[in-house]
């Protein structure tokens, strides 16, 4: 029998699959698990990750949705809110409850009301607007605060690189 978190994923996926929302795309990576869906997050217009495509990995826990899904791009991303190792770090994705550290309001934290959809639209949002108060990345925060330049540099870089590893991989293919 269905548990009760797999049925309500099995209804997330098919309302995202009939009515597709701008900026990502997201679905099953294996059509056996219902509990790990891959996202591809196109960066928002008119911010520094404008054009960009970000992979990432969202884990839903067997008690879904009274505990928050782990989100983690599997791209190489220069954030404040994203750890070295891209596991991403907005509140919402917090367990419900009290913040221990005192930076969040119970009311930002995660609710079962949030849904794939919202979740995927959060971290849209954090690209677009980064929290520096409270990073998970302080290299990046300090660099988005105090060295603009430089942020906008390495996030050029990083998606520099993607691109010359997928053209490596098409001359790979093509020989």
């Amino acid at each position: 029998m269905a548990s009760q978190a797999s049925l309500l994923l099995q209804k997330q996926l098919r309302d995202l699959c009939k009515h597709p929302v701008a900026g990502f795309s997201a679905g099953l990576i294996d059509e056996s698990n219902i509990f790990e869906w891959g996202v591809t997050i196109i960066g928002p217009p008119d911010t520094l990750y404008d054009g960009g495509y970000f992979n990432a990995i969202m884990s839903f826990p067997s008690n879904y949705p009274l505990s928050p899904p782990t989100v983690k791009f599997t791209s190489e991303l220069w954030h404040p809110n994203v750890y070295p190792d891209g596991k991403v770090c907005i509140s919402i994705l917090h367990p419900p409850g009290d913040d221990p550290n005192g930076y969040e309001l119970a009311s930002e934290r995660w609710s079962p009301v949030h849904t794939v959809e919202s979740i995927v639209l959060s971290i849209i949002s954090m690209l677009s607007s980064p929290n520096d108060e409270s990073p998970a990345n302080v290299e990046a925060a300090k660099e988005w605060r105090d060295k603009r330049d430089e942020f906008k540099k390495k996030i050029f870089e990083t998606e520099m690189e993607k691109d010359d590893d997928v053209m490596k991989r098409d001359e790979q293919g093509k020989k």
